[in-house]
């Protein structure tokens, strides 16, 4: 009987355990990406700010100055790309690019998987943001992106070569750069960050709770057996023994013992009253 009850109990708690593995990991692996995609809006807030407090207020400074030698701090791509190559040497597994089609800034050509992105964002103007996971050399790496349309205070330079200052033809030539159209998508803003320190910290996490959660159902079997045995089983032993005795016309076996639980004490009182109406039927066929 205890056997079969623990096999019950065994595949119950392996069941349970399966079905607790599965949701722990969804809800540790939900947070986790969410914990990543909230660092990854923090450095495009970021690089954000960085571009407008470029345009606003070093862009005027050295405006005047544009038409003796080009000033690629007043430009609010290079500043964000800038601030965030420094963040990068310190940290490599983080990365920040304003990755472009065509660029005037050879380095801020976009690759074969920045460009698809940036095609994303051209076919879906509805798109205002689109995140991933993808393979690097580092690891397993979250990306947040959201597009760059050209506005107003880009055409001045980027519109057709002869609107752009000659300083700025002189330092990166005509070839690149230029033909941006008012509200297009030209590139998008990419940001990564590292995904699977995340996940591991998620693995650990996990490893624990279901540790913790094996430790408990173990105890609650451990519990559960020292009941039944101690309720059920050895009382129940113990009057079957003495009922084989009885069958066997032993007149001394002992009383039928009133331990264990209610129902198995209600069972020992209704054997001892037959045990003493047989053994008063016997008296009166024997007299």
């Amino acid at each position: 009987m205890l056997l079969r009850i623990n096999l019950i109990l065994l595949v119950a708690f392996a069941l349970g355990m399966f079905a607790i593995s599965l949701i722990v990991t969804a809800t540790l692996q939900e947070n986790a990406t969410r914990e990543v995609l909230a660092q990854a809006g923090l450095m495009m807030d970021s690089a954000a700010a960085i571009r407008f407090y470029t345009e606003t207020e070093i862009g005027p400074l050295l405006g005047d100055k544009l038409a003796s030698a080009f000033r690629p701090q007043s430009v609010p791509f290079y500043a964000a790309t800038q601030n965030f190559l420094t963040l990068h040497k310190k940290h490599p597994e983080y990365s920040y690019k304003e990755a472009t089609l065509n660029p005037t800034n050879p380095r801020d050509r976009a690759t074969d998987w920045e460009a698809d992105i940036v095609q994303r964002f051209r076919n879906d103007s509805g798109t205002r943001q689109v995140s991933g996971i993808r393979d690097t050399p580092m690891g397993r790496s979250l990306y947040l992106a959201r597009p760059i349309r050209v506005d107003a205070g880009c055409l001045g330079c980027h519109s057709l070569p002869s609107a752009a200052p000659a300083t700025m033809l002189a330092r990166y030539g005509s070839d690149n750069g230029f033909g941006w159209q008012p509200n297009e998508v030209v590139g998008a803003q990419i940001v990564s960050v590292p995904f699977d320190s995340a996940q591991s910290s998620a693995g650990r996490v996990r490893r624990d709770v279901l540790i913790a959660i094996a430790a408990m159902l173990a105890g609650v079997w451990l519990v559960i057996n020292a009941s039944l045995y101690v309720l059920v089983i050895r009382p129940v032993r113990r009057i079957a023994r003495i009922a084989d005795q009885v069958s066997l016309g032993d007149t001394a076996a002992a009383d039928f013992p009133s331990g264990g639980g209610p129902e198995v004490a209600a069972l020992s009182t209704a054997f001892n009253r037959m045990r003493k109406s047989l053994d008063k039927a016997l008296r009166m066929l024997g007299g």
